[in-house]
């Protein structure tokens, strides 16, 4: 499976990489339009599979990682969660503001790419996604209400953490109180990587709530 999810990002990015070489940005936000109908059947598969922003932190991440230039903490100002939502107004704004002033479609999408990669040098993958990705913003919203998402087992769930640690969007946690792990649809992207490294197969896709 994980293979096969590469292999659908990547072929995302280079449809992303030639629209934006051809000029026709607007057919990718086409796309991201369509994803909020997909998003409420089937969780935030855009943010996991689809998006180039993903796609070019999951690399970046390991990088971080291995040269040991990632912090565990998140700047403080970031925490309230308002941000995420000034990035979105500010980069309508600005695509707004280009078209009706200088009468060009400006992509913003290729400088938050820019951002989500310096980001993700620094801080752990969940800072970008769910505290300054402006379409995160919209994608949690509809997240929220998925029919479908992975889901925990707590029969079968055993507390260990493994998936806590394998979750790049921190969706998932085990809970204090009952040693058992739960999955936060709104920030889930579907992924997968909880359900790869359970021992005890403890994760599923399926109706939401059931």
């Amino acid at each position: 499976m994980k293979y096969i999810a590469n292999i659908i990002r990547i072929l995302f990015l280079a449809l992303f990489i030639f629209l934006l070489a051809n000029g026709k940005v607007v057919l990718w936000l086409a796309l991201f339009g369509v994803s909020f109908v997909v998003t409420l059947i089937f969780g935030r598969v855009y943010c996991g599979y689809v998006c180039p922003m993903n796609t070019l932190m999951l690399p970046i991440e390991w990088l971080s990682k291995k040269f040991k230039l990632q912090t565990n903490k998140t700047p403080r100002w970031l925490k309230n969660g308002y941000f995420t939502w000034i990035t979105l107004v500010i980069s309508v704004s600005v695509m707004l503001l280009s078209k009706r002033l200088l009468h060009i479609d400006l992509p913003v999408l290729p400088f938050w790419l820019v951002i989500s990669v310096l980001v993700t040098l620094r801080y752990k993958p969940e800072a970008f996604h769910n505290l300054i990705c402006p379409f995160g913003a919209l994608q949690r919203t509809f997240g929220q209400f998925a029919r479908l998402s992975e889901k925990v087992d707590k029969d079968v769930c055993i507390g260990c953490k493994l998936c806590e640690k394998a979750c790049l969007s921190h969706a998932i946690v085990v809970s204090s109180e009952d040693k058992k792990a739960v999955i936060n649809t709104a920030l889930c992207h579907q992924c997968t990587n909880c359900r790869q490294v359970c021992p005890k197969s403890a994760i599923h896709y399926g109706k939401h709530g059931i």
